[in-house]
């Protein structure tokens, strides 16, 4: 399949290839590049558990500088990990940052760059949370707090770390959605508004981005075994503890499942890891915008494909039109 570099887009190349490509670009099996990250490096939030857990040792195998970050230190967590990293001597510093604060967020970034003596080359916005139920019995402090975490996070990451990338003309930015950020099911509370905003956030900053040589992709996961269910179970029953009947009354099926959910079953949470070290592996410019991952169905492509057409039918022939079409390849 033909692959269209925005640069060369950028510089006045007729773009070529019927848009069926966007489509079948959202595929797996187009994202097989040898997945060596010399050289490269790389930031991560939450990475006491889960994905970011998982990627943070793998990059680091795999020759990558990593930066992972996670709030309240110092944790077990962070004392595993480093001594995972000095024992089998991985270029892997654990420095402390909430994505809640402007001050840790700042300052942990600008010690990344310190150490890294640079742009940070790749930066993940991993860390997220969730609640259950349904969305009458989100109080606003659950509002809050998912969007803080799941959207106004990865803002305050964006805002630190773009102003060095872009002076360097290169970066990436991985972007944690999930397939509820692009399908929705019942009774995730605000987990999927805060995920559909991410997903709008990520797309809107990669068009402003290719004149910057900065890549976005977005990162769609299915269900895997991570600490975000039993998490979201303690959440939801606090917010439980927090509600009344006025709200929960209304949906007694739907509150007596709430601090029960699991899911993910028998599936490999090093997917996502992997799925992502394969995309930073990419040359820049060629990058999707949007992996999904998992063994199973992935309902979001068909959305995937079908807004990425619309995109380009919209916005083509406009002045942002070698935006659009460097973004989605077409």
């Amino acid at each position: 399949m033909t692959q269209i570099n925005r640069r060369t887009l950028l510089a006045g190349a007729a773009a070529t290839g019927a848009f069926a490509a966007t489509a079948s670009f959202a595929t797996e099996d187009v994202l097989t590049p040898a997945a060596d990250l010399s050289g490269k490096s790389v930031l991560i939030t939450g990475c006491s558990t889960g994905f970011g857990r998982l990627a943070s040792e793998h990059f680091a195998r795999q020759g990558a500088k990593v930066f992972a970050t996670m709030r309240n230190l110092p944790r077990p967590e962070a004392q595993e990990l480093a001594a995972v990293a000095e024992a089998d001597d991985l270029d892997l510093h654990i420095i402390e940052i909430d994505v809640l604060s402007d001050e840790q967020v700042e300052a942990g970034v600008a010690r990344a760059i310190e150490i890294n003596g640079g742009a940070i080359d790749v930066v993940i916005n991993n860390a997220g949370i969730s609640y259950g139920g349904p969305v009458e019995i989100q109080d606003l402090e659950a509002t809050k707090h998912t969007f803080d975490t799941n959207v106004f996070g990865p803002q305050r990451m964006i805002r630190a770390v773009l102003p060095a990338m872009r002076a360097a003309k290169s970066g990436l930015i991985i972007n944690v959605s999930s397939q509820l950020g692009r399908v929705i099911a019942p009774s995730y509370g605000m987990y999927s508004p805060t995920k559909f905003a991410l997903e709008a956030l990520s797309e809107g900053l990669a068009y402003e981005l290719v004149p910057h040589g900065v890549d976005v992709t977005v990162i769609e996961p299915g269900g895997y075994p991570t600490m975000i269910w039993s998490n979201a179970n303690e959440n939801s029953l606090a917010l439980l503890e927090r509600a009344d009947g006025t709200h929960t009354d209304g949906y007694p099926a739907l509150v007596s499942r709430l601090g029960q959910r699991t899911g993910g079953g028998s599936t490999d949470p090093m997917d996502v890891p992997r799925a992502m070290a394969e995309v930073i592996a990419m040359p820049a410019g060629t990058r999707p915008l949007r992996r999904p991952v998992h063994p199973g169905p992935k309902p979001q492509m068909a959305i995937n494909a079908l807004t990425a057409e619309v995109q380009v039918q919209w916005l083509g022939n406009s002045p942002f039109g070698p935006w659009i079409k460097a973004v989605h390849n077409a």
